[in-house]
């Protein structure tokens, strides 16, 4: 009797360990979405949370088959607000993972303080040069593009079009400053002007009357959100349109609803179009639109995709998010359907992926939509890649 009663002692442990654990993995992932969803750039936050929200709904809100709670957090574009609600969401709500993020300077802000918490941030828009290079994390993953690709799709564009005379205006800020380096790394030409404006700044005429002076080939702007519904309308006021308007994030589907007939014609540079043809980028394209009654973004393909890179991680980890270095590699593995076809991350943790020159079309319908017309690179690893010292 006394035999039987130790083995069933020494067997206890065990016996409540695996309902503990089984608990822990029927319990919610729980996951941050910070996007910017007030201002003039809001439009950008709002694609970027229905993106994701729409990946959930396709994924029956379950990643790697554990129930998912998410909240919707407002960055508000300050800093110190991104960085008091992360801390909050992480320290008091122990959320899983961090995702989203718009502009460069809140993913710069939120970067250390959610990182150190040792919680998963994914960025699935800013892809500021220094996270890419030196300030790499294990922690951080970026499943939209480093800054300086996006824009150096342009500047090769501009290079084959054979403009040799480009006129630069940017936003004073970290992504504007990656946007003149990204171009200026493939563009050979002459750059008459740089021209760099509050990112707040609505009112362009004294730029556009510097641009009709100069008289360049093209000119090549980064203007985001509201930002660029005020230049492309200006800049077809202005009449100046027969300067090719070569852009990255400044005529997209987030801002052409407001833009319309302005931007018929306009360039962009993307990873991304509504015009793919691949399975899971018509799905997502006509849930899309099903769901919220307007054309989607880079922004929500890229929200939409990090939905389903989380699900197939948690998958390979049998929905385990304890064992961090298990769901780092999992992450890493990007085993999952992107709406751009070819995926894969590079040692910096960022994607490594083809890059398109794009143009904005009206559809039979009436609806706005940029498209796909060539592809410029070709899986491209982003110029920082090397200056990545993984710790």
């Amino acid at each position: 009797m006394m035999l039987l009663t130790r083995r069933a002692a020494l067997a206890l442990p065990a016996a409540l360990a695996a309902p503990a654990t089984l608990r822990a993995q029927a319990a919610p992932v729980r996951v941050a979405v910070l996007a910017l969803l007030t201002g003039p750039g809001a439009a950008l936050g709002v694609q970027l949370r229905d993106g994701f929200a729409l990946g959930m709904k396709h994924l029956d809100n379950k990643l790697g088959g554990r129930p998912v709670e998410v909240q919707v957090l407002d960055d508000e574009l300050r800093p110190e607000v991104a960085v008091q609600k992360v801390r909050t969401a992480i320290e008091r709500d122990k959320v899983d993972f961090v995702v989203g993020v718009v502009f460069s300077n809140i993913l710069g802000a939120i970067a250390r303080p959610v990182t150190e918490s040792r919680t998963f941030l994914i960025s699935t828009n800013a892809g500021p040069s220094n996270i890419a290079g030196r300030g790499c994390n294990p922690f951080l993953f970026c499943t939209s593009y480093n800054n300086d690709q996006v824009h150096a799709v342009m500047g090769q564009a501009a290079q084959d079009l054979g403009h040799r005379r480009a006129f630069v205006l940017v936003p004073n800020y970290q992504a504007g400053r990656d946007a003149v380096a990204g171009f200026k790394s493939r563009f050979k030409g002459e750059i008459l002007e740089e021209g760099y404006v509050p990112l707040n700044q609505m009112d362009f005429s004294g730029e556009l009357a510097k641009i009709a002076a100069a008289k360049p080939d093209c000119l090549f702007t980064f203007m985001p959100g509201g930002l660029g519904v005020s230049l492309v309308r200006q800049y077809r006021q202005a009449g100046l349109q027969n300067i090719p308007f070569l852009s990255t994030f400044t005529v997209d589907e987030a801002t052409l609803p407001a833009q319309q007939d302005a931007a018929v014609g306009f360039y962009s540079a993307s990873t991304w179009a509504p015009n793919m043809d691949n399975a899971q980028n018509r799905r997502f394209v006509s849930g899309f639109e099903a769901a919220y009654g307007m054309v989607p973004a880079s922004y929500a393909a890229h929200a939409y995709d990090t939905a389903f890179l989380l699900d197939g991680a948690l998958k390979k980890t049998g929905g385990n998010t304890e064992n961090k270095d298990a769901l780092r590699a999992a992450l890493n593995a990007a085993d999952f359907a992107s709406v751009r076809g070819k995926f894969r991350f590079g040692a910096n943790q960022f994607p490594v992926q083809d890059l398109w020159l794009c143009q904005v079309a009206k559809r039979p319908d009436g609806k706005f939509q940029t498209e796909a017309m060539r592809k410029v690179l070709a899986d491209d690893i982003d110029p920082w890649a090397a200056e990545c010292r993984m710790r």
